[in-house]
């Protein structure tokens, strides 16, 4: 490690109480795991929630499962900071030619290869943790995803939809919830993580915009680059697809109407998002793709409101 005073990077909350008051020593391989950056962990945790809450309505429970939810939470932490440091591992020579990431922890010299898989594998350990919990299906529909993750970096020097690999990866947890609670699939289920996937290819589209500059210069492959000047169209093409497959999910799960209500406040703030985007406006992409956090939400409440009645 070099430099573990180094400053966190652009896209990091300011203020965020890993920078302020965690260990110098510490700091480098918290931002490896992106501890300031949360929007990262949330993106990944709502779909687990939302598929809580849909097995909650399927089988007529008044509320998801609170210990599911909290493991959840737990794993989603624990597995993005897993996943972002593969990544960043995978990553760390492309990482130097583009702006936003040259000072990751890795490219920059704040931690060492070495350092970099050691955590890796504590993090790892903790998901693992975490998955065991649950019964015998969920835990292999768990082990099922490590796969797609594994391949998702190498997917931007060739494919120039890595995003849809990324939502193969990233809504997973639309199976987990109900993998968890029932001990099988259904549709309702497949229809979620169908919807979930467009979902994140339309939010990381939306993020790309702050690189795709660099990622010209750099050869790097993105949603983005692919829809061009046309991406609102992209995005909102993804979004609709969306709402689509989660209106499906909701009618194949019985859900009432509250939960087509928090849909349709969902929509509503994915067609926002779309009326929003700017090309060359690369801090109000982040902006937006950060909101994503409150639009997931608000699709959670309704359904827990929807359990409830």
């Amino acid at each position: 490690m070099e430099n573990p005073a180094a400053p966190s990077l652009p896209d990091a909350v300011r203020g965020h109480w890993a920078e302020r008051w965690a260990p110098a020593y510490l700091k480098p391989y918290l931002r490896l795991a992106r501890i300031e950056r949360p929007i990262g962990w949330w993106l990944l945790l709502l779909p687990c929630w939302w598929s809580a809450a849909l097995a909650a309505i399927a089988a007529g429970q008044p509320w998801p499962n609170p210990v599911h939810c909290l493991l959840f939470l737990i794993g989603a932490v624990a597995m993005r900071g897993a996943g972002c440091t593969y990544n960043d591992i995978v990553d760390r020579d492309l990482d130097t030619r583009v702006e936003r990431t040259r000072q990751r922890p890795l490219p920059s010299g704040q931690v060492s290869l070495k350092g970099a898989l050691v955590f890796l594998a504590l993090q790892g350990l903790a998901g693992l943790l975490v998955l065991l919990q649950f019964n015998g299906f969920a835990i292999a529909t768990g082990f099922a995803s490590l796969g797609i993750v594994a391949l998702y970096p190498f997917m931007k020097r060739f494919f120039w939809m890595p995003q849809i690999v990324l939502g193969l990866a990233f809504a997973w947890g639309a199976l987990m919830g109900w993998a968890a609670a029932f001990g099988s699939m259904s549709w309702p289920a497949v229809l979620l993580y169908l919807g979930s996937i467009a979902w994140v290819v339309g939010y990381d589209t939306i993020y790309a915009l702050q690189d795709i500059e660099d990622d010209e210069i750099a050869g790097i492959k993105s949603s983005a680059r692919f829809f061009g000047e046309r991406v609102k169209l992209g995005v909102g093409l993804c979004y609709a697809l969306t709402v689509l497959f989660m209106s499906a999910a909701f009618a194949k799960a019985g859900a009432g109407p509250l939960s087509y209500a928090g849909l349709a406040l969902f929509a509503l703030h994915l067609g926002w998002q779309v009326a929003r985007i700017d090309r060359g406006d690369g801090a109000g992409a982040l902006r937006l793709f950060r909101s994503n956090r409150d639009a997931g939400l608000i699709l959670f409440a309704a359904m827990v409101l929807d359990c409830l009645v």
